[in-house]
């Protein structure tokens, strides 16, 4: 068994190894963490034997063992949901449960195990509707001498329960909202179990199905964000602080949409951002607030800055909300600052208040500061500006950097490019890849001209362009892109390279592309060689 669970491991192992993604992302084994959230669902059977099986579950774990806590030798490795089963006296005791990861790193976690030969006595259901999850219920039930118990949720065509430890919760969501008869029953090493039964109504929360558009590609210098995955947001914020909302009703949660989190307010009254103890930021230097805002019952929503300082006070501003899709908000700082002298130079909380009051539910997504850039990574690029940084990625062993032109003759007398080093070894589709600020403006041209300096004749220079947020495939890449093929003519010099955007399959000037890629040598595997790009504009 243990030789068998060593070979998924290895072919699992030679699986994440074998994978990368156009923007350089590798597979980093050592840099993975051991297993967290390690537990087991641990069941008996009603017959007084005292049979216990346990199924373990945890991220990040291929297999797990278990140590009964009774003397016994421990149990060979599993495989995820793989049951272990062993044999009990009556008892209380103490299991280990060993969880290892990918690369070897192990956690261990302790679950307490109780064997009772009496029935479940003393059985407490608490049944409770999910605030942010639509048709969500959760039972938790805990009794005297169980073990576990069982949930049947009572909707049609679902006979069979689902199981949780004694004492801790199981939830479901049922298919449409409405009142359900759920029925628990605690279960012991006895014959005999114990139940209960409770009619519930599963309500219907409206929540968006869709994300909140993403956010352009902006430089570190020009946002300062408070919340969301595209930027980097200020640390330590607190997105409850709980001034008092909780005490009408309303609450708050993380909405998972599909892996894309966004803040969730219920019965918004008033709701309260504070950044770290002792943290404030200076928003003078920008020119907006961004925030999206979805709802289906909330009219308008008031968003305040507060200042550090206690003279300067807070000040609002209200915009109206479009009910059943996202509303795109950019408040202007100068509508903050024009109320009686009223400055943002230490904001070190932000206000949320919804009308009507404590009633309505809002999804939050993308609170940040910005401003307009004076100058942005887009085409045309030269690599000139000292203001821009220019984060070229590299991928499948190339390394990319801006460096100073090696070859200030011919075609190319500028001062900086990018090189490409496409190591000795290096994959066949290796290259780098550059995410833009701003997509393609198609009045320019549809034909991009790259000056491209090559080691030799023959290259194949591929120009790949993606839109970022397009559905991705089964290796991370997003799925609406372009590719065109050019080949050098030249070695050891600089040339300029055409390509016609039009010719490549899927091309459409209704994309919007907002990311470079270049290969340099597609197709051949790296020999130790450098090339080098610049120039990249569009043309007619």
């Amino acid at each position: 068994m243990k030789k068998i669970h060593f070979i998924i491991s290895l072919f699992v192992l030679a699986t994440l190894i074998g994978c990368t993604n156009d923007d350089g992302s590798d597979i980093d084994l050592d840099g993975v963490s051991a297993p967290t959230n390690v537990s087991a669902l641990t069941t008996v059977t009603q017959d007084n034997t005292g049979k216990v099986t346990f199924v373990p579950k945890g991220s990040g774990a291929t297999q797990y063992k278990i140590n009964f806590g009774d003397g016994s030798p421990e149990s060979a490795y599993a495989a995820p949901g793989e049951g272990i089963l062993h044999t009990y006296a009556e008892g209380v005791y103490h299991a280990k449960i060993t969880a290892m990861g990918i690369n070897g790193k192990t956690t261990v976690a302790d679950k307490e195990v109780v064997v009772s030969f009496r029935a479940p006595e003393n059985l407490v259901v608490v049944i409770t509707n999910d605030l942010a999850i639509s048709k969500k219920v959760t039972v938790k039930a805990k009794a005297d001498f169980a073990l576990f118990y069982d949930v049947y949720f009572g909707e049609a065509g679902k006979p069979d329960p689902i199981s949780a430890n004694n004492g801790e919760s199981v939830s479901y969501i049922y298919q449409n909202a409405g009142v359900y008869t759920i029925r628990v029953v605690s279960k012991s090493a006895a014959i005999q179990t114990t139940e209960y039964t409770a009619q519930f109504e599963a309500i219907l929360i409206l929540n968006p199905t869709a994300s909140a558009p993403t956010p352009p590609t902006r430089q570190a210098a020009d946002v300062i964000s408070i919340y969301g995955s595209k930027y980097t947001n200020v640390a330590g914020t607190d997105y409850f602080p709980d001034w008092g909302q909780a005490s009408q009703g309303s609450s708050w949660g993380e909405f998972d949409l599909n892996g894309d989190k966004m803040l969730n307010y219920i019965k918004l009254s008033y709701q309260g951002i504070a950044l770290a103890a002792n943290t404030s930021i200076d928003v003078s230097g920008m020119d907006f607030i961004h925030l999206d805002v979805w709802t289906a019952d909330t009219q308008k929503i008031e968003t305040s800055l507060i200042s550090k300082t206690l003279a300067n006070g807070e000040r609002p501003v209200t915009k109206d909300l479009v009910a059943n899709q996202w509303t795109s908000i950019d408040i202007p700082i100068s509508a903050f600052t024009s109320q009686t002298g009223f400055t943002v130079a230490d904001i070190y909380q932000l206000k949320l208040v919804g009308t009507p009051w404590a009633t309505g539910t809002v999804f939050i997504d993308n609170i940040y500061f910005y401003k307009e850039p004076a100058e942005s990574i887009a085409l045309p690029l030269d690599f000139e500006s000292s203001a821009l940084t220019y984060a070229w990625g590299g991928f499948g062993n190339v390394d990319a950097a801006i460096v100073t032109n090696p070859s200030k003759t011919g075609a190319n007398l500028s001062d900086k490019v990018v090189k490409l080093d496409k190591k000795a070894g290096a994959e066949v589709w290796g290259g780098a890849s550059l995410n833009l600020e701003n997509t393609l403006n198609y009045t320019k041209g549809t034909t991009v001209k790259v000056n491209v300096w090559s080691p030799k004749v023959g290259a194949d220079i591929l120009y790949k362009m993606e839109v970022s947020t397009s559905p991705k495939d089964g290796n991370g890449n997003p799925t609406v892109f372009i590719e065109v093929h050019a080949t050098t003519t030249v070695a050891n010099a600089w040339q300029v390279l055409t390509y016609d955007l039009t010719t490549a399959p899927g091309f459409s000037t209704a994309n919007k592309y907002d990311r470079v890629i270049l290969f340099p040598d597609f197709g051949q595997g790296g020999t130790g060689t450098s090339y080098y790009f610049d120039d990249i504009k569009q043309s007619n």
